[in-house]
């Protein structure tokens, strides 16, 4: 039970200093390139743990397991990473991050269909109370909302949702630690393999009429310097290979809807994270939300510590 909460701690943190890291090569290297970048480096990070985990577990990758674990790159990954950034493209961040946010909800409903995890009285207030400071802390009634960006960041929830139920099917049995790098392997994969596929001219003209310029013609190595190598490789070993892979080692102590909280926790230290390293201002809607987001956190959290113990004795 501690452990669990140790994970969800690291990836709460991992995640949400993304942003906050991100503002330092800002428009230096494509959202593509660096998706490619960040999953491509997280492999190969996660890749000595994930194969002493399968040595000791005493398990082998058959063609079955390999297949799964390619649905899960393409689903959370390859198709989920650029649906996201194409939504910020056409609705902007603030309305794209509150949907994205939100896939607890998401998450709450689909592991209760497909993995039979109980939908308890708290969890549905915790999700209540977290819902409502994050849309107060993002504030998008100060944002004209596009409805194919709406649209795209929606299905970009759902996808990043059934990537984190589906991952927990196969946590019991291979380890979050395998889970994470094989689907890394065959995300990054897919993603190479749009990246080579964008520099077609009819795609790359495609894209273009749609104003989507950053899908054509993405590059694979062009924009990397030492000055932005360190932030680079920070969003590729701390966010994706630590942050991803805390996420799904939760999943062995935790129930998915619980640990899927961790997108809660974003909007909330975001702010704070902002502040600390940019110097970023917190207003007093961050301030309420960031409240309402702890409590709500702490009515899913403490109850089920309180239940652990009470099992335990």
């Amino acid at each position: 039970m501690k452990k669990g909460y140790l994970y969800i701690a690291v990836a709460v943190v991992m995640f949400t200093s993304f942003e906050v890291v991100l503002k330092f090569i800002a428009g230096q290297i494509n959202p593509v390139q660096l998706t490619l970048c960040r999953f491509a480096i997280g492999f190969v990070f996660l890749l000595p743990m994930a194969l002493h985990n399968l040595k000791k577990r005493g398990k082998r990758l058959d063609g079955k397991s390999m297949a799964y674990f390619a649905l899960l790159g393409l689903i959370g990954i390859a198709l989920c990473m650029p649906i996201l950034q194409m939504a910020v493209s056409y609705t902007g961040s603030s309305v794209s991050a509150l949907m994205f946010s939100c896939n607890p909800v998401f998450v709450a409903f689909l592991a209760f269909f497909l993995l039979k995890e109980p939908i308890k009285p708290r969890h549905i207030a915790a999700l209540t109370l977290e819902i409502i400071g994050t849309v107060v802390i993002i504030s998008p009634w100060n944002t004209r909302v596009n409805m194919t960006g709406a649209a795209l960041a929606l299905l970009s929830t759902l996808l990043f949702s059934l990537y984190g139920v589906m991952g927990k099917r196969k946590v019991a049995e291979f380890g979050g630690a395998v889970v994470t790098c094989f689907g890394f392997l065959f995300g990054s994969l897919i993603v190479l393999a749009f990246i080579l596929i964008s520099h077609i001219p009819a795609v790359a003209q495609l894209f273009q009429a749609a104003g989507l310029e950053s899908f054509a013609n993405i590059p694979v190595f062009a924009g990397y310097t030492l000055q932005n190598l360190p932030y680079v490789l920070f969003v590729s070993v701390g966010v994706a290979g630590l942050g991803f892979c805390a996420y799904f080692l939760a999943m062995e102590y935790q129930p998915a809807s619980v640990v899927s909280l961790v997108y809660f926790f974003k909007p909330a230290l975001s702010p704070i994270l902002g502040w600390a390293v940019h110097g970023e201002e917190i207003s007093q809607n961050m301030l309420l939300g960031i409240v309402l987001i702890v409590i709500g956190s702490l009515c899913a959290i403490i109850p089920g510590i309180l239940e652990s113990r009470r099992e335990k004795s």
